[in-house]
């Protein structure tokens, strides 16, 4: 089976539509694993929803998910970020909002675990650094763990017997095999890259060969930013979209 790995898809209809022409270009999928925050910050909220849910798919809460329904206090976030949350909770209808309540903070597939922060906090934790990293492997059962919330695309491995945190950049193209050590993996973001790289980020789980496979995909950048402009988004949500960061 292929899965689509997905996160932070943040609103971005046309970044998150040309990550999933690049995966039918690359052979197709049969599901999507999505790691929350479907909406915030873009312009496209209720159309993103909407083509998560034509297909079929499991997908965790994000805190911008949360935020847009009152779920979390958006005082919580960046001033920015807050108005978006407030803005993107005016375009949903009662079937979105009803949708967005029900995603659950952690899920698992088979070898999986899903959440959107990390396993220990999913709605709030960074996992950036071994050290906060190494902690959450306690709190998940299965060998491997997914997550996104940092928008930055990594992988990292708790050795055996040691115990000692790695950290190790995702690379593109290049299929990582799932053998061995347990495993965090952030498939990067979708529709709001902070790695300095603007292309939409994603991966591809393939189980029949025990790998997954990191993409990236060009968009069409300024697409996104002109409808941000036209609905009265901040300025620097739409233009940091053109920097990867």
């Amino acid at each position: 089976m292929r899965c689509a790995i997905i996160s932070d898809i943040h609103a971005n209809l046309t970044a998150f539509q040309a990550v999933l022409q690049d995966i039918e270009a690359r052979g197709g999928f049969e599901r999507i694993w999505c790691l929350g925050d479907i909406v915030g910050y873009g312009p496209d909220p209720k159309e993103c929803i909407e083509l998560l849910r034509h297909y079929d798919h499991i997908c965790v809460a994000g805190n911008h998910d949360w935020g847009a329904i009152g779920k979390i206090d958006v005082d919580d976030f960046n001033p920015e970020a807050a108005a978006a949350c407030r803005w993107t909770g005016q375009q949903l209808d009662q079937q979105d909002v009803d949708y967005l309540t029900n995603l659950p903070l952690v899920t698992s597939e088979g070898d999986f675990t899903l959440t959107h922060g990390s396993p220990r906090e999913p709605i709030w934790e960074y996992l950036v650094s071994t050290h906060v990293a190494k902690f959450s492997f306690n709190y998940f059962q299965t060998r491997f763990c997914l997550v996104g919330h940092s928008h930055v695309p990594l992988v990292f491995e708790l050795l055996a017997p040691e115990g000692e945190c790695l950290l190790h950049e995702f690379p593109i193209d290049v299929p990582l095999t799932l053998d061995g050590n347990r495993m965090i993996i952030n498939p990067g973001g979708v529709g709001q890259p902070r790695d300095s790289d603007p292309r939409a980020s994603y991966a591809i789980y393939d189980s029949d060969h025990g790998v997954i496979w990191h993409h990236r995909v060009t968009y069409d950048i300024a697409s996104t930013q002109q409808r941000m402009r036209e609905y009265g988004l901040p300025y620097g949500l739409a233009a940091r979209l053109s920097h990867g960061w």
